[in-house]
């Protein structure tokens, strides 16, 4: 669904990186102001801050390859593929929660769990030819670095397929760090990893970019301010997830991310 990039909800409170005071991000009319004044190349100017991202569903669109090797898995095992509608349906807790909920929904033996994860692990490395960057998305990573800004990744997809995906799309170099869903014993929506890449980068403030509940709940349990995506695998619960702003469009999540710095410094 199409919204208009200033069609924001600002909710709070949340904790100020910078002093840890509680802050309650203002409401519509002064965070429009200050997207309306926004420059979306010039965003954050003079202000470092560490933008966080979430992978699948907020920068990438990988559910067909995820459909892809999950349906390579089921048809070794002879049961019937899943669609892509139910693949977006089981993605955002990690490659093992989608193999639990593939499973079960075939009715596969638990016997074979660990053996059906291992070698979806296996198929997964390298299932990228359906995966697309959304529109903006690389610029809008261009912009963020050539302000000053300190990029990290967070995700609950595997190191190894998270690495090979970044090669692909050579998006490798934009991120400082990364912490992917095998990086820790915690996964989102613990906010253990999310909190890692915060350190890791050393800057403050914080925002967090993410699609979906998981990415809101690691986002709020972390104490920083949620920035939604609201494109990608939501699960039609865009209007249960607290954020700061959403958009619809990467080329307007520059002017949000300066709008919720606006309201942090």
């Amino acid at each position: 669904m199409s919204r208009n990039p200033l069609d924001i909800l600002c909710l709070g409170p949340f904790p100020c990186a910078v002093t840890g005071q509680i802050t309650t991000l203002p409401l519509a009319r002064p965070f429009r102001a200050a997207i309306e004044g926004a420059d979306s190349k010039g965003i954050g100017q003079g202000q470092m801050a560490a933008i966080i991202f979430d992978l699948d569903g907020t920068l990438i669109d990988a559910a067909p390859d995820i459909c892809a090797t999950a349906n390579t898995v089921l048809a070794e095992e002879g049961a019937a593929p899943i669609s892509l509608d139910e693949t977006k349906s089981f993605i955002g807790n990690g490659a093992r929660v989608f193999v639990e909920r593939m499973s079960k929904l075939r009715n596969l033996p638990e016997a074979g769990f660990e053996a059906r994860h291992r070698r979806f692990q296996q198929v997964y490395v390298e299932a990228h030819d359906h995966t697309v960057i959304y529109e903006g998305a690389m610029a809008a990573l261009d912009d963020l670095r050539a302000a000053g800004h300190r990029l990290g990744l967070c995700t609950n997809k595997p190191l190894l397929p998270t690495q090979s995906v970044l090669a692909h799309f050579d998006l490798d170099g934009y991120f400082d760090h990364v912490i992917a869903g095998d990086s820790l014993p915690q996964r989102k929506p613990d906010p253990a990893p999310l909190q890692a890449v915060i350190a890791a980068l050393g800057v403050s403030p914080v925002i967090y970019v993410g699609d979906s509940m998981t990415d809101a709940l690691t986002a709020k349990s972390a104490g920083v301010p949620f920035l939604l995506y609201t494109e990608g695998y939501n699960h039609g619960r865009l209007a249960e997830m607290e954020r700061a702003a959403t958009f619809s469009h990467h080329r307007d999540m520059a002017a949000q991310i300066q709008a919720i710095l606006a309201c942090e410094a």
